[in-house]
């Protein structure tokens, strides 16, 4: 597997400053499964001192007596690994080796007693120089127990990094050989979630095809399930609802309809899934928070992918190797994921300070029958931008009509007396200077290197 490290620059100055600061640091570093958080803190350490603790899915007193050891080493002195200590004892002969502590997957020691956060209080309260690193993949442990008001730990915290999926334009990175087109056919199924990403890189290098990716006995296949099944009780009334999702049904009715759940079920489950970060709900940007108006969306693509293509095909899958009519609906499936990719296009656009204003918010909006792919807005400048998406090969005709339909949709939206933008940002665009030369926005994937310049 590839050892590259990709981006996560802001997020490793931050650690190291915290490192080489003269106060004691507690740090949280959170997210979901596979997105890289053992790489960065591995990587933030590198040239410090440091103990690095995998805390297992076993009794408390065996991850106490694997840290033992670990500290034992450290310091050089194997007595401790024999001793019969406290985790509080441990702590306080580690005070002043200037050693960086970190515990990867924390809530594994909260599953075998939670009475540890307030073992772990009193070891940060007393004392004076502790550099303490906590991560952990179950987000709503983290942020419930962990950084939440009822926490013993709450307040303590002087560095928090919940750590993302990379932007598809990071992509580039991981393969510099590929194209931009090719590169949206990855994303789709990886996210940016830097193990997959490697998976496929190590797939397409020794010569496969991106559909082998996904075949039985491939990481890939089973994944999800695997990520899944640890979280949930019930598995196949969650997973009903995640692959109605999948498949486009993304208001509630929908969900209710597709998967014949009662909707008192739906409600519920969806709420949890929503707390175990997998489940997503979205509002039209700039209309009020309303039921009526909620939409469902899984967290990341890699899910969408799996519950859309590998969950309803596994025993085609088992049984030939591959999914009928792949292609073809997977390419009409790049155009949900082409909307994500050009969202990323102009948060990286706006951080360059490329676009007509400086948005604050940015994501879809509909109203009945009604939808604008993107609409990026500043609220206290009151300015707005329109993006239609279009994962298609437009000619400058096409492209125009698009365009003032979109103006139609928008005076929809309302916002009197706010300064208005248009653009498009399709997979490919003819006529691009002309369309500029009107006033709107006009990309496509092969202004992508050009924003590259800027991260």
């Amino acid at each position: 597997m590839c050892e590259q490290f990709v981006n996560r620059k802001r997020e490793l100055q931050a650690l190291r400053e915290a490192y080489q600061s003269s106060r004691k640091e507690l740090i949280i570093v959170y997210g979901r499964r596979r997105v890289g958080k053992t790489a960065l803190v591995k990587k933030s350490v590198k040239g410090i001192p440091h103990i690095y603790f995998f805390a297992e899915e076993t009794l408390e007193k065996e991850n106490l007596r694997m840290f033992q050891s670990l500290v034992a080493k450290a310091l050089k002195n194997p007595l401790i690994a024999k001793a019969e200590l406290s985790w509080e004892e441990v702590f306080e002969l580690l005070e002043d080796s200037g050693v960086v502590v970190i515990i990867d997957e924390f809530p594994n020691l909260l599953r075998a007693n939670k009475g540890l956060l307030s073992k772990f209080q009193k070891i940060w309260d007393s004392s004076r120089k502790l550099k303490l690193v906590l991560t952990g993949s179950a987000i709503s442990v983290m942020e419930s127990h962990v950084l939440g008001y009822k926490s013993p730990l709450y307040g303590r915290r002087t560095l928090s990094i919940k750590l993302e999926p990379l932007s598809f334009l990071h992509l580039k990175e991981f393969f510099p050989e590929k194209s931009w087109e090719d590169l949206v056919r990855i994303y789709g199924i990886t996210d940016g979630i830097p193990a997959y990403i490697k998976e496929v890189q190590f797939r397409l290098r020794a010569g496969e095809g991106l559909e082998e990716v996904f075949q039985p006995n491939k990481p890939l296949f089973d994944e999800a399930e695997f990520l899944l099944r640890s979280e949930l009780r019930e598995p196949a009334r969650y997973f009903a609802i995640l692959k109605a999702i999948a498949f486009g049904k993304t208001k509630f009715g929908e969900i209710v309809n597709f998967t014949g759940l009662p909707s008192s079920t739906v409600s519920q489950y969806l709420s949890n899934l929503q707390t175990l970060h997998i489940v997503e709900e979205r509002h039209p940007i700039g209309e009020p928070e309303r039921r009526r108006n909620a939409r469902y969306y899984l967290s990341d693509l890699y899910f969408n992918f799996w519950f859309r293509f590998v969950y309803p095909n596994r025993s085609q899958l088992l049984d030939f190797g591959y999914i009928e009519n792949f292609e073809e609906e997977y390419n009409h499936y790049l155009g949900f994921v082409f909307e994500k990719v050009a969202g990323d296009f102009l948060k990286e656009l706006n951080r360059a300070g490329k676009l007509p204003f400086r948005f604050t918010k940015i994501g879809g909006w509909w109203k009945k029958n009604e939808e604008i792919d993107l609409l990026a807005i500043n609220e206290r400048e009151k300015k707005a931008l329109f993006i239609e998406v279009k994962w298609k090969e437009l000619s400058e005709r096409e492209a125009r009509g698009v365009l003032r339909d979109l103006e139609r949709k928008a005076e929809l939206v309302g916002l009197e007396g706010w300064e208005k933008w248009y653009g498009i940002v399709a997979k490919g665009l003819k006529g691009k200077k002309e369309l500029r030369s009107g006033g709107w926005l006009a990309c496509d994937l092969g202004d992508f290197n050009e924003v590259g310049e800027y991260m």
